[in-house]
């Protein structure tokens, strides 16, 4: 019975993924297109999405790439980019933390943005959830998201010069990040560092390298922080 309740809850995650494949595979294909167009070789394109799983982070590399701008500048940035990773990590160890070794690691690798954000959403609501069904869970959203992650950027990087310029690609990397932004703004210290990225992005615009991209997420935070600190 137990092993059966496992499998419909792997299969409940699963269903409830499936809407994020409108984005994502958009999303790879954009990411197989521009890597190609910038000269990596169809070793590197995989590589850069197997190893590294994070769109937004890739982009930012590729980009900083592209300009000849300075491997640390491309190292801080994508690092910086995926400093969230750092904070889904931290959200999401109550629930996952007691995991084994192995289901650990395995857990950290597919652990991005859709499956955080779907997973965290349903272990709050479902606080006495056991630990197997959580794993079962997160295994079943992350099913539809990585694989077809990999898939797409090889579509990209394969037939990418034959995707009609009017499909404009591009549209899905805002769409996704508002799909799971959004929902997300549940507190005063959520919806604070969200307008205070927004406001410093744009001020920063003029920044060489973007950098102020990486100066307006660290003000986030910090107003973030201290924020929920003084709620507290």
């Amino acid at each position: 019975m137990a092993s059966s309740t496992t499998k419909s809850t792997y299969w409940r995650g699963l269903a409830r993924a499936l809407p994020f494949v409108i984005v994502v595979i958009p999303f790879a294909v954009l990411f197989g297109v521009v890597a190609t167009e910038a000269g990596l070789p169809l070793s590197q394109v995989m590589g850069f999405s197997v190893l590294v799983v994070a769109g937004a982070s890739q982009f930012a590399a590729l980009q900083f790439m592209s300009e000849t701008a300075p491997i640390l500048v491309v190292l801080a940035s994508a690092l910086a980019v995926n400093l969230r990773m750092a904070m889904y990590s931290a959200s999401i160890t109550p629930h996952l933390g007691e995991a084994t070794l192995w289901q650990r690691a395995v857990i950290s690798y597919f652990l991005v943005d859709q499956s955080y954000a779907m997973s965290a959403t349903e272990f709050e609501a479902q606080p006495h959830m056991s630990l197997a069904h959580k794993i079962a869970y997160f295994a079943g959203v992350s099913t539809p998201i990585c694989p077809l992650w990999y898939g797409g950027t090889y579509l990209g990087a394969v037939i990418g010069d034959r995707i009609p310029t009017e499909f404009s690609l591009d549209f899905v990397l805002p769409i996704a990040f508002l799909a799971m932004v959004a929902p997300a703004l549940r507190t005063a210290a959520h919806i604070a560092a969200a307008l205070v990225s927004i406001v410093m992005a744009l001020a920063l615009h003029w920044v060489p390298l973007n950098l102020g991209l990486l100066i307006a997420a660290t003000c986030a935070m910090m107003v973030g922080a201290e924020v929920e600190r003084r709620m507290q």
